[in-house]
């Protein structure tokens, strides 16, 4: 027999009581008369009554609290149908859609550059939207979502189930219906007021539009992060794409967004978002919506987003920023919001033609030029064993602070030997730079090196690729260069580079630079001369100049070119070889206020920034590149001044034209500024320049219909080269931001020319050459071309400056047929050259520098 005091076992203490046992412990507690165990007679009745009883009770339990749960839901359904469906709002909103569409810009032949508003939103039918992105939202937001009313019954009750098992809210069971509603009309507030109006609303919705109108309005709606709503905004902002282009992996990372757009957001985030969406991938597979084939190479397919300024496939910044500020200016915030577009004349071709073209310009020069050193230095914490993440961490953070700049890479130096350098970029790779890929970084390798130039481990530098599959070091420039081309014919602007990069530096040099032109602005002098009766042929005198002392206690001046003067020569030559010397004497010869009423009336130069005194004719005046391709657009044009305009059409949300512009044309209603025969012989003039003088270099690209000039200013602080063919004008500048010299041996031809060169090669492409017939008004004599009313015995200057007494005097036409070394006779047609003008000493000064450079 059991020992009554041994404890119970584990079976038994765990082990739950029968109704039988149950029964017997009653009757103990209340015995009543019976046989002789002590047990009434009648227990054996009792035992399936009391079974019955317990029963009964559990049964009428049950039943109190069923319909108890029925009374309190009839009431809620009874609250909400009375109380809160009434104050359900209109769905206007949904069924008249007018979301806040951004302002966008667009080049003429429909290239996206530039959105501007709170939210970038692209809206997109659902037709449009790509079978793979439904199939992606739906596996993982409401796979149910064909199936159910509005309300996912099934997933709230799982989503209640995973809620109990973790403990709180792990799993939400909003459907895409309820969440269009909460996008729409409700907060973010979690609360079951708020709970219960969202599914009132997602049974309004669902009984006013179809399934396929409510998906649309989501993918359209949503916010993804970045300042983008809806998917195909998205797709732009993260991928530089549209959404018809997206893959299978991109679309299911896009579709990872909406549960949380900056835990999973591809750009902060990778490695976050790169779970999310091998989540999302099983889950479609899972769901059979995609094959294990697709499976596996989506989730083997290297996700590559977008960074700053590289949301767009045109480099177009500096023209976008400006459409922005015209837009502003006359819509005010409603520009943001209202869905303008905005189509410019820029050509997309063009345009990254002119990126390429000063990227390259303006590398080029910081090659020449050598390396720098590092942009910073970072301490970088030791691995310990195998972790390395104290160092990555570090890397990640400096990295921050020195984005890539287009094909210019960001790296940390992580180890340097002799030969070799090792340097780990954003993403985690590390590249090893070797043999030429550290020539340019040559002083910086040196032991002798100084501490800040110096490359070891944690030096911030640039690598690029150096065109062979490999890297080379390179640096960020600190010159800036610029480039602006227009179609002649009308004003139109078909290229537009304000600066290196935009993220950079957002001060715009083709607008808001006004710098000296240099020699680019001796054309403009040489044509006021030709209405003076000087022409190709007239002769003048490349000789030293000499200025008596402006005043008491001043010195004399005695101002030398850079080469040793030449002698007399005939003006086209002059040109080609941009003298300084002749062009004082042409200038003195013109006069300098009839020169600055003729530049300024004819080709836009303002007066106040083009003042009248003899370093006008080495352009010691300002002016910014637009202004001078807009100048040189008159040459171009045959004669004409046109009106540089960027925006073509302003359009609403709906395609409705709100404006248009309308240029005035060469040849129709352009005013006419100078004679076509004027026009003609400049064009001669500078196409010599660009065939034999300093624009030489135009020779690579093998047309003979090229014209233009080059300028260089005081210390070679600005370089340009300013040129045209019949369609296309193009001006090309480089200088610092703040002016210093870019280098002794520094000159236009080698700093703008090949920037202008490229950019034309491109433009130009299959563009025939042209010819220009000579017009009424030009006369050809001896091979040469002449004004028809300034010919040899009828006007014509024949020489400049010959007299030592006085450099401005001219020689009448008669000095072409006088024998060499005899005087020239008296010319009673010729006009009375002017007197030497006065000259200041502030004006000697100027002078005097300008005369370093042409």
């Amino acid at each position: 027999m059991a020992n009554q005091n041994q404890p119970p076992s584990r079976g038994d203490r765990f082990r739950e009581p029968s109704f039988r046992n149950l029964g017997d412990a009653r009757h103990l507690e209340d015995p009543t008369p019976g046989n002789g165990n002590g047990n009434g007679g009648d227990d054996h009745d009792d035992e399936p009554r009391a079974r019955r009883s317990i029963f009964l009770t559990l049964i009428i339990g049950f039943s109190g609290l069923v319909a108890a749960c029925a009374i309190i839901g009839a009431l809620i359904v009874g609250y909400m149908l009375v109380v809160m469906r009434p104050n359900l709002p209109s769905l206007d909103a949904l069924t008249d859609y007018q979301p806040k569409v951004p302002l966008r810009v667009y080049t003429a032949d429909h290239v996206l550059i530039g959105e501007f508003g709170e939210e970038r939103r692209s809206l997109v039918r659902f037709n449009d939207i790509p079978d793979v992105q439904k199939k992606a939202v739906l596996a993982i937001e409401d796979y149910r979502f064909y199936e159910h009313g509005g309300v996912d019954f099934i997933g709230i009750l799982r989503a209640g189930v995973e809620d109990v098992m973790h403990g709180g809210n792990a799993q939400g069971a909003s459907t895409i219906t309820m969440q269009v509603a909460r996008n729409f009309f409700l907060s973010s507030e979690k609360t079951y007021t708020r709970k219960v109006y969202e599914m009132l609303l997602a049974y309004k919705i669902e009984s006013a539009l179809s399934k396929d109108q409510i998906l649309e309005l989501y993918m359209n709606q949503i916010y993804l992060g970045q300042r983008a709503y809806g998917f195909a905004a998205a797709s732009r902002v993260y991928f530089g794409k549209d959404l018809k282009d997206i893959t299978l992996a991109q679309a299911a990372m896009l579709a990872g967004l909406p549960k949380a757009p900056s835990a999973y957001n591809p750009i902060v985030n990778p490695k976050r978002a790169k779970i999310r969406q091998a989540y999302i991938l099983k889950r479609m597979l899972d769901l059979r919506y995609i094959t294990q084939d697709q499976y596996d190479q989506a989730i083997k397919e290297p996700i590559h987003t977008k960074t700053a300024g590289t949301e767009y496939t045109v480099h177009a910044e500096y023209i976008s920023e400006m459409v922005r500020q015209i837009m502003y200016s006359q819509y005010k915030e409603d520009a943001y919001t209202r869905g303008l577009t905005v189509t410019t004349t820029i050509d997309s071709g063009d345009q990254e033609a002119a990126y390429d073209a000063v990227r390259k310009g303006v590398m080029d020069y910081e090659r020449r030029h050598g390396y720098r050193g590092p942009e910073a230095f970072v301490d970088l914490p030791p691995v310990n064993g195998t972790d390395a993440s104290d160092r990555d961490a570090a890397i990640d953070e400096a990295l921050n602070s020195h984005p890539d700049n287009g094909e210019l890479v960001a790296a940390v130096v992580t180890s340097v030997t002799a030969k070799t350098v090792d340097a780990e970029t954003s993403d985690g790779n590390v590249i090893t730079l070797q043999g030429d890929g550290l020539k340019f970084a040559a002083n910086a390798m040196s032991p002798k090196a100084p501490a800040g130039v110096k490359l070891r481990p944690g030096a911030i530098i640039r690598i690029a690729p150096d065109g062979k599959g490999g890297f080379a070091i390179s640096q960020l420039p600190q010159v800036e260069g610029a480039l602006v081309s227009l179609t002649p014919q009308d004003g139109a602007i078909r290229a537009l580079i304000g600066g290196f990069d935009f993220n950079k530096n957002k001060f715009n040099h083709v607008t808001q630079a006004w710098r000296q032109p240099g020699s680019s602005f001796k054309p403009f002098i040489y044509s006021s001369s030709l209405e003076k009766g000087v022409g190709p042929a007239t002769i003048i005198n490349d000789a030293p100049l000499h200025f008596p002392p402006a005043g008491p206690g001043q010195d004399a001046w005695d101002p030398k070119d850079d080469d040793q003067p030449d002698g007399p020569m005939p003006m086209r030559l002059a040109l080609e070889k941009s003298k300084n010397l002749v062009s004082i004497r042409l200038l003195g010869f013109v006069g300098t206020k009839y020169a600055q009423d003729y530049v300024t009336q004819n080709f836009g130069f303002d007066a106040d920034k083009t003042p009248p005194y003899l370093p006008m004719a080495l352009g010691a005046g300002l002016v910014t590149p637009l202004q001078s391709a807009s100048a040189y657009a008159v040459f171009a044009n045959g004669g004409y001044r046109v009106n540089p305009y960027l925006i073509n059409t302003v359009s609403d949300s709906r395609g409705n034209v709100l404006s248009k512009a309308q240029p005035v044309v060469a040849g129709q209603n352009a005013p006419r500024t100078i004679s076509a025969a004027n026009d003609y012989i400049m064009t001669s003039l500078l196409r010599s320049v660009a065939q034999a003088g300093t624009g030489a270099g135009t020779n690579v690209l093998k047309r003979t219909d090229l014209a233009g000039k080059t300028g260089t200013t005081n210390e070679a602080h600005d370089g340009w080269f300013a040129g045209y063919q019949h369609t296309l004008v193009a001006v090309a500048w480089m200088g610092y931001d703040q002016p210093k010299s870019l280098g002794s041996r520094e000159f236009g031809a080698q700093l703008a020319l090949p920037i202008w060169v490229q950019y034309m090669g491109r433009a130009l492409r299959g563009v025939p050459q042209y010819v220009d017939p000579p017009p009424d008004g030009v006369t050809t004599i001896n091979d040469e071309l002449y004004l028809s009313n300034f010919t040899p015995g009828n006007g014509f200057v024949t020489g400049i400056g010959l007299d030592d007494a006085n450099p401005f005097s001219a020689s009448g036409s008669e000095a072409a047929s006088t024998p060499a070394g005899a005087e020239p006779g008296p010319n009673p047609d010729q006009p009375v050259a002017p007197p030497p003008p006065a000259v200041s000493a502030s004006e000697t000064s100027e002078i005097l520098d300008l005369f370093k450079h042409r």
